[in-house]
C-alpha cells in the first residue's frame, strides 16, 4: 500500500480526487460548512459594524412602560393613543412590531355580555352604549393614516388563514415563480384582527430566519402563505411595508435581477431586487436580505408609557420611523444576532430599515461562491504540481501568504463592498491539501531514501549516504553514460591460502580483509560495486559526482596497501596459535577510467546497481597484470594522466587480453608528496630512461639503467618488476624481436 501511495500518478489521482471534493463542496449547504461561514461573516459584521443612524426610533413596551400602564395587553382604548401621539410628534410611519389577534377583552361590548344576572340590566345598558375598544384602536389607526400592522407565520393552529389585505406589491412574472417556489413559508398565519389591518395604512410580516446556531442573520423580505383555497400568496415584509409607507404608499416592486445594480449594491448583483420609491434592496432567490447589523444603540430607546404621557420632545420622533417592539423579558421577544446574544425582535427590522436608507448591504451573490471555488481549485492545483519541485518551506511561505491575502481581500470586500466572501473555508481547503501534498511528497521522498539506503546503505560511506538522500533526483537509477573510476582487487595466491585454513577461520579472514579495504573506499567517497569471494570491484563519480574522481580512487589504492601490514600481523598470530601454516595477504589492484554505462542491471526478479564499459574491463585486466609485473597497482593511462603529480611509474605499452589496441600502464608509489621529491624525480628519470632504451631495442643500455634503479629504489618496491624486465631483455637478447617490434607487450593471461 504505501509502494502504491508512493507513484507520482497514484499520488496525482489521490490530490485531484480531493481537490475536486474540496472545490465540490465550496458550494454545498453542509451544516459543518455553514457554521463555519457564518462564524466567519459574524467576526466580519463585529470587525467593521455598519455605522447607525438616528432616522428609526423603538418605542419600547419595555419593563418600566408595563410597570406604570398595567400588565400586557394593554386595553386597546389605551393602546390607541400611541399612534395618534407619534402621528402628532410627526412620525415618517409606524410599524407594529406585534399582532392583535383576539378581541379586546376589556371592551365595554365584551363585558356587557358576560353580565349575566338579571339585575345588572342597567350596567349592560350603559356598557353597551359605549364604544368598542377595538373599534376606537381601529379609528385611530385610520386616522394616523401611516400604522404598519404585523403578521406572522406559524407552524400549526392557523392554517389557511392569511393576511385580508395586499397592498402596493407588483411582481415580475419571473420573480413571481422564483419567490413562490422558494420563499419564506408556514404552514398558517397569525394576523391582527381584519378591522385593525383595513384601518391600517400597510400591512407586514415580522417573521425572521434563524440559522442553524439560533442567530437571526437573514430577514425575508417576501414571504410566502398558503389560503384555504390552497393558492400561494406572496407578502411583503414589515420593515417594506415601513419604507412603502413613509414613501407616500408608494408601490413595492418585486423583479428578478437582469443586470447588475448599481443603486444600493455598488455595482453587485443579487437575484432579486425589491424596490421601494427609490430605494433598492437586494434579497437572494428565497426572498431574504442578509441583515448588516449595527451594535446595539441604547438611545433610540423610548418607553412607550412617556411618549403616551407625552413626555417624550417631539423633535426626537420628528421625521423618524418608529417601531413599537418590546424589550420586556416576559413577552418573548427575544432574539439572538451576530454582535448581540439577546436583543429584541424588532432590531431586525430596524436594522432593515437603516440599511436601505443607508444603501448599506451585505450580499451574498452566485459568484462569491464561485471566486471561492476558483481559489480553492487554482492554488490546489499548483499546490499538486509545485510540491514535488519546491522547498517545503518556501511552498508554506507561499501558501501561508495566499490564505492572508484571501482573508485581507474578503475583509476588505466585507467592508467596502458588502460582499460575503468566505476565506475560511478556502484557506482550510488549501492548508488540508498542502499538508496532505506535502506528505506524500515526504512519504515518496523517504521511500526512495530508504530504496537508496536499501541499494547503497552497505557500499558507500554514511556521509555520503547523506548527500545521496538528501538529492535523490540526483540519481539515475534507469541507467547512464558516465565517466567513472573503476577498482578491480584480489587476493594473491588465494587458493594455496584457503588451503590451510577451515571454512570458517577463511570467511573471518575475508571479513577481517574486505571490511578494511571497504573502508578506505567508502572514505573517498567511492561506491563498492560487489564482492566476489576474495575480490572486490568499486567505482567512482557515481551514482553522485565526485570531484577529481581518479585520484580519490588512488588515494583509497595507496591506503589499502597501507592497512595490509597490520591485517597480516593478525593473521601470523592466530596461524601460530593453530599450529598452521602463515601466509601473508598480498593484493592486486587495478585502476583504470573512461565512460561506462552505470545503472540498474540484472533480471526482473532481481538486479543491482552496476556498471558495463571497456573501461571496466581494462580494469579488471590491470589488476590480473599485476602479478605479472610484481606490482600492488596497476593503472591505465586515463586515469594516470589526472594524477601525474603522484608518485607514478610507468610499467610498459601493453595489450591486454581481448583488446587489439595497446595502453600504457603505470603503477603508484605513493602520493603526491612523494611524486614531488627530487629523490623521486631523479629515479623517474632514469627509469623513462630505461624504458626508451628498451622499446628502441637498445636492451644493454636499458640493462644499465635497471641496475641504476635498482640503486635508487632504497625499500625495493619494484625490485620484483626490475627483475621480470631484465628476464625479458634477456630473452630479446637470445632471440632478437622482429625490425617492426614496437616496445608493445601481448598479455597472453588474464
Amino acid at each position: 500500500m504505501i509502494r502504491l501511495l508512493t507513484r507520482r500518478g497514484v499520488q496525482m489521482a489521490l490530490l485531484m480526487a480531493l481537490l475536486l471534493m474540496a472545490t465540490w463542496f465550496s458550494g454545498s449547504q453542509q451544516p459543518w460548512l455553514q457554521r463555519l461561514q457564518y462564524a466567519t461573516f459574524d467576526t466580519f459584521n463585529r470587525i467593521y459594524p455598519r455605522p447607525s443612524t438616528d432616522s428609526v426610533v423603538i418605542i419600547d413596551i419595555d419593563e418600566e412602560s408595563l410597570a406604570v400602564l398595567g400588565q400586557w395587553p394593554w386595553p386597546h382604548d389605551i393602546l390607541a393613543q400611541l399612534p395618534l401621539k407619534l402621528k402628532e410628534m410627526g412620525a415618517a410611519s409606524i410599524a407594529f412590531d406585534m399582532v392583535f389577534a383576539e378581541p379586546d377583552r376589556t371592551s365595554p361590548p365584551l363585558l356587557a355580555k358576560r353580565l349575566k344576572d338579571p339585575s345588572a340590566e342597567a350596567a349592560r345598558n350603559v356598557l353597551s352604549s359605549m364604544p368598542d375598544n377595538d373599534e376606537i384602536f381601529a379609528k385611530a389607526i385610520a386616522q394616523t393614516g401611516n400604522v404598519v400592522m404585523g403578521f406572522v407565520g406559524t407552524e400549526s393552529g392557523n392554517e389557511g388563514k392569511v393576511p385580508s389585505t395586499i397592498r402596493g406589491m407588483v411582481i415580475s412574472p419571473k420573480a413571481r415563480d422564483i419567490l413562490i417556489k422558494n420563499a419564506y413559508f408556514s404552514s398558517g398565519v397569525a394576523t391582527s384582527l381584519p378591522i385593525l389591518e383595513k384601518a391600517a395604512a400597510g400591512n407586514g410580516s415580522f417573521s425572521v430566519n434563524t440559522n442553524l446556531d439560533g442567530i437571526v442573520r437573514t430577514v425575508p423580505l417576501i414571504v410566502r402563505a398558503e389560503d384555504k383555497d390552497g393558492n400561494m400568496q406572496l407578502y411583503p415584509s414589515l420593515a417594506l411595508e415601513a419604507l412603502r409607507v413613509a414613501a407616500g404608499k408608494a408601490s413595492i416592486i418585486v423583479s428578478e435581477t437582469k443586470a447588475r445594480n448599481k443603486s444600493g449594491l455598488e455595482g453587485f448583483e443579487s437575484a432579486i431586487n425589491v424596490k421601494v420609491g427609490n430605494i433598492i434592496l437586494p434579497a437572494d432567490s428565497e426572498g431574504r436580505m442578509w441583515v448588516y447589523y449595527t451594535p446595539r444603540k441604547m438611545g433610540r430607546y423610548i418607553s412607550a408609557w412617556k411618549v403616551m404621557a407625552g413626555q417624550i420632545d417631539p423633535s426626537i420622533i420628528k421625521g423618524r420611523f418608529a417601531f413599537i417592539g418590546t424589550s420586556a423579558e416576559g413577552l418573548k421577544d427575544i432574539r439572538s444576532s451576530p454582535l448581540d446574544l439577546f436583543i429584541p425582535g424588532v432590531e431586525m427590522h430596524v436594522n432593515v430599515v437603516e440599511q436601505a436608507l443607508q444603501g448599506k448591504y451585505t450580499v451574498r451573490p452566485a459568484y462569491a461562491m464561485g471566486i471561492e471555488a476558483c481559489f480553492i481549485f487554482i492554488t490546489g492545483l499548483a499546490i499538486i504540481f509545485l510540491a514535488p519541485f519546491i522547498n517545503l518551506v518556501l511552498l508554506l511561505v507561499v501558501v501561508m501568504l495566499l490564505i492572508v491575502s484571501a482573508v485581507t481581500i474578503s475583509a476588505y470586500s466585507y467592508e467596502h463592498f458588502g460582499l460575503l466572501i468566505d476565506p475560511v473555508y478556502p484557506s482550510l481547503a488549501v492548508m488540508v491539501m498542502f499538508v496532505l501534498s506535502s506528505l506524500l511528497s515526504y512519504l515518496k521522498a523517504e521511500y526512495e531514501r530508504r530504496e537508496i539506503r536499501g541499494a547503497f546503505g552497505l557500499y558507500i560511506s554514511p556521509d555520503f549516504m547523506t548527500e545521496l538522500t538528501k538529492n535523490p533526483d540526483k540519481l539515475q537509477l534507469g541507467g547512464e553514460i558516465k565517466n567513472l573510476t573503476i577498482m578491480f582487487t584480489d587476493i594473491r595466491n588465494f587458493t594455496t591460502i584457503s588451503e590451510a585454513m577451515t571454512p570458517q577461520v577463511l570467511i573471518n579472514t575475508m571479513n577481517d580483509f574486505l571490511t578494511p579495504m571497504s573502508d578506505e573506499v567508502m572514505k573517498t567517497r567511492g561506491t563498492i560495486d560487489k564482492y566476489m569471494g576474495d575480490a572486490m570491484m568499486a567505482f567512482w563519480n557515481a551514482p553522485l559526482d565526485v570531484d577529481n574522481h581518479e585520484r580519490e580512487a588512488l588515494r583509497a589504492a595507496l591506503a589499502m596497501r597501507g592497512v595490509l601490514a597490520p591485517i597480516n600481523e593478525q593473521m601470523k598470530i592466530l596461524a601460530e596459535k593453530e599450529n598452521r601454516p602463515f601466509y601473508p595477504l598480498n593484493c592486486g589492484i587495478g585502476i583504470n577510467t573512461g565512460p561506462c554505462a552505470v545503472g540498474n542491471m540484472g533480471s526482473k526478479q532481481r538486479f543491482a546497481y552496476s556498471v558495463l564499459g571497456d573501461a571496466c574491463n581494462l580494469a579488471s585486466r590491470l589488476e590480473g597484470q599485476t602479478k605479472t609485473y610484481g606490482v600492488n597497482i596497476l593503472l591505465g593511462e586515463a586515469t594516470a594522466k589526472n594524477v601525474a603529480d603522484f608518485a607514478l611509474m610507468e610499467v610498459d605499452y601493453i595489450q591486454v587480453k581481448g583488446k587489439t589496441e595497446p595502453v600504457r600502464i603505470y603503477t603508484a608509489l605513493g602520493d603526491e608528496n612523494m611524486g614531488q621529491g627530487l629523490d623521486f624525480h631523479q629515479w623517474q628519470a632514469t627509469h623513462d630512461a630505461f624504458l626508451h632504451a628498451y622499446r628502441n631495442a637498445e636492451f644493454d643500455d636499458a640493462l644499465g639503467h635497471i641496475k641504476s634503479c635498482r640503486a635508487m629504489d632504497r625499500e625495493d618496491r619494484l625490485g620484483d618488476y626490475y627483475m621480470v624486465m631484465e628476464m625479458r631483455i634477456k630473452d630479446f637478447q637470445k632471440n632478437t624481436p622482429p625490425q617492426n617490434w614496437d616496445g608493445v607487450y601481448a598479455a597472453t593471461g588474464k
